[in-house]
């Protein structure tokens, strides 16, 4: 369908002028949805099922949605000015905008972790090799699914004649096994390092939102004092920029998602002194006021490794001018591969939905969170793991998987149960327009009715207290130990 465009021209980044060229838009667009397995793994009926009728193939949905994206830049009256067209970086935000807009999450997804992988490739924080493309870290989800293929906990309907036979405590017993048996070589590979004579005095457990970070960093760390391993854990929450520094957006939100909500140049000045063995006045941030109400000293002893759990720990600016070899990364994820249905459709469900239920559950059950804000919220929270969490994947020294076979069952009576966590459909009504979340309310209300459930009677003889899970459902027997 032919659009009008006036663009001529096209800023790069080092702010030269070239020749505008649709046909990049199209082929970034088309290598996005590629890259997931096709457009048809967005297929909404009721949200973008008559554009995929009429552009029936991967192609022509390109074409439309790139000339969408010049519809947008040409919107703004700015971009035709010859001496001022769009940079880079606007041409990509409209990218985003549009697939968004028409409720090509998944691809949108892939396109921004791509982008922003690029980004950090450009300002050198990782090497080539290093690059995680659209997010997925492939080999890591092979591994995976030659696990569970052969017990059957690969597909939805597998998990559900699991359950109707009785046989998940061999699966849960195993997953459980796989996920101690990495933090044991987690914990060698960082003996190895100090054996070595790398000067180790950093330990950073980054990941996404609930990808469950805390239990991770509880039981590695006691792995580690066994070794003889003494640790001084830093409290990042204390480096929140005050309430008043947060603007709030249309629904009265406050994106505390990117790592532009710590005061950056405090932490690091603060992580470079405690390095170097300078004490330091560590804020005090009070949540209930939603400012720093003082401050505390803090000095790290010679023998001492900083112990940091935080989302965005492998930020460089976070980290500048840190060596490199004083610091050992750990991410984690909730990597288990999960194919709706029988698996025919080749969907997988998404990894962000199971943290997105494992989060309400946490907020509602500690933080008087309501499941509904959760799901609002949840768009910052994916921007944020896009930016400067998922694409720096690569420069982890040790990847653990923080998802199980079991978390879809497990969690599901909370949320379609008595007393049912999940919101309601006329809860929603008011965000009518809101897409993301009501393409996140539909996909994961339609997985938590597909999936038969584990009783909580069940689930109290099934999960040990110190499993993962129990970060989020609760039960747990695992001391969690105060922030310094």
């Amino acid at each position: 369908m032919p659009v009008q465009n006036r663009i001529v021209k096209v800023q790069k980044r080092n702010r030269a002028l070239v020749t505008f060229d649709p046909g990049r838009i199209r082929r970034a667009i088309l290598n996005a949805a590629r890259s997931i397995g096709g457009f048809r793994q967005d297929y909404l009926p009721h949200i973008n099922g008559r554009l995929f009728e009429a552009c029936p193939t991967d192609e022509e949905l390109a074409d439309f949605l790139a000339d969408a994206v010049i519809v947008c830049l040409n919107s703004d009256p700015h971009h035709l000015i010859t001496n001022f067209p769009p940079t880079i970086e606007e041409i990509q935000d409209d990218v985003l905008h549009v697939l968004r807009s028409y409720g090509f999450q998944n691809t949108a997804d892939a396109y921004a972790c791509y982008r922003w992988g690029r980004h950090w490739l450009r300002e050198g924080a990782i090497r080539p090799e290093q690059f995680m493309g659209n997010g997925f870290p492939t080999a890591i989800l092979e591994r995976e699914l030659a696990w569970a293929r052969p017990l059957g906990c690969h597909t939805v309907a597998g998990l559900n004649e699991i359950t109707r036979s009785g046989r998940w405590r061999p699966v849960v017993e195993e997953a459980l096994a796989r996920y101690e048996a990495s933090l044991d070589e987690a914990a060698r590979k960082v003996m190895a390092r100090l054996n070595a004579g790398d000067p180790l005095r950093m330990l950073w457990i980054s990941g996404p939102s609930s990808s469950g970070k805390t239990t991770t960093t509880v039981k590695l760390t006691q792995r580690l004092e066994r070794e003889g391993l003494r640790f001084l854990m830093l409290n990042l929450d204390d480096y929140f920029w005050s309430l008043v520094e947060h603007p709030t957006d249309w629904i009265n939100d406050r994106n505390y998602e990117t790592p532009e909500a710590l005061d950056l140049q405090l932490l690091n000045r603060h992580l470079l002194d405690l390095l170097e063995g300078r004490p330091i006045e560590k804020p005090i941030y009070s949540f209930k006021e939603g400012r720093r109400v003082g401050t505390k000293t803090v000095r790290r002893e010679p023998d001492q490794i900083l112990l940091l759990d935080c989302l965005h720990g492998f930020y460089p600016p976070i980290t500048e001018g840190v060596d490199p070899r004083s610091q050992f990364r750990i991410y984690i994820e909730t990597l288990h591969p999960l194919y709706e249905g029988d698996g025919s459709t080749g969907r997988l469900t998404a990894f962000t939905d199971v943290r997105l239920v494992r989060r309400m559950l946490r907020d509602m059950k500690h933080r008087a969170h309501r499941p509904l804000l959760t799901l609002l919220h949840w768009h910052y929270v994916r921007a944020g793991e896009l930016f400067s969490i998922i694409p720096l994947m690569g420069l982890a020294d040790h990847v653990i998987n923080g998802g199980f076979p079991f978390d879809w069952p497990l969690l599901q009576p909370w949320f379609l149960g008595p007393g049912a966590l999940w919101p309601r459909p006329e809860e929603l009504e008011p965000y009518a327009g809101f897409l993301d979340a009501r393409i996140r309310y539909e996909r994961v209300h339609a997985l938590l009715r597909s999936v038969e459930p584990i009783s909580f009677e069940e689930a109290a003889r099934l999960i040990p207290g110190d499993a993962l899970v129990r970060e989020f459902i609760g039960g747990g027997t695992l001391p969690i130990p105060h922030n310094e």
